[in-house]
């Protein structure tokens, strides 16, 4: 059964504009046929369309329930956008199937991207969750200032993937399953060396994606892929 998202459907039964345009022109719904809607925030609601209009498609709730957690840690990754917007987006959506609680666009002194317009990667989130079946939406963080970021609290495991050569472990031989995760994805440049320091004076630890020199998109996703297996 197709999938809307509507974030306010627990107090206003209704689906938004695009949504409903989808809905009712898309996909020729009419009264009476059954969809299935989340708010984003891990509930499935069952309902039947009880006005079909293309900006205004009114609901009945028939009834809802809350989707089993599908995992039992906090997964947080914190990344520096690429120049190529469509690398940033690939990661989110593949983030956002396999399964990620936040993202973090990251400002660091390399960055080639000062600057992220969220609105088109929150339209990607929303229909990553859509497509894989789940009922609740990662929740996107715009740029950040990484001298600020690192010094939020987190509870739970924290790390830096970075590219300078010396002794680190890889992800896998420090992370324990169950964990909470924080990982921060440097710039194609990586992180500066006074931002590597910083991190570990924080709480971060300093850990290795393998061998290979990975894209940012592909490190981060590397990252997020990594914790899930762990987890398995």
């Amino acid at each position: 059964m197709q999938i809307f998202y509507a974030p306010d459907i627990a107090t206003n039964p209704e689906l938004p504009e695009e949504e409903a345009n989808h809905c009712v022109r898309v996909l020729r719904l009419n009264e009476g046929d059954e969809i299935l809607v989340t708010d984003g925030k891990g509930t499935f609601y069952k309902a039947a369309i009880r006005r079909a209009n293309t900006k205004h498609c009114e609901i009945s709730i028939l009834e809802n329930w809350r989707q089993p957690a599908l995992w039992n840690f906090k997964l947080h990754i914190a990344v520096a956008p690429t120049k190529n917007m469509d690398r940033m987006e690939w990661f989110v959506e593949k983030a956002t199937e396999i399964g990620i609680d936040t993202i973090t666009c990251l400002n660091c002194r390399f960055s080639e991207r000062k600057e992220v317009k969220t609105a088109r990667l929150e339209k990607i989130l929303v229909s990553a969750m859509k497509q894989s079946q789940k009922a609740t939406l990662p929740r996107l963080n715009g740029m950040t200032d990484f001298k600020r970021f690192i010094s939020e609290p987190f509870d739970g495991r924290k790390f830096i993937a970075h590219c300078e050569e010396e002794e680190k472990p890889l992800l896998k031989h420090v992370y324990h399953p169950g964990e909470n995760a924080l990982i921060l994805i440097g710039p194609e440049g990586d992180f500066s060396t006074e931002e590597i320091r910083l991190a570990e004076k924080n709480g971060f630890e300093a850990i290795s994606l393998g061998e290979s020199r990975l894209r940012t998109e592909t490190a981060a996703l590397v990252a997020c892929h990594t914790i899930h297996v762990l987890n398995q």
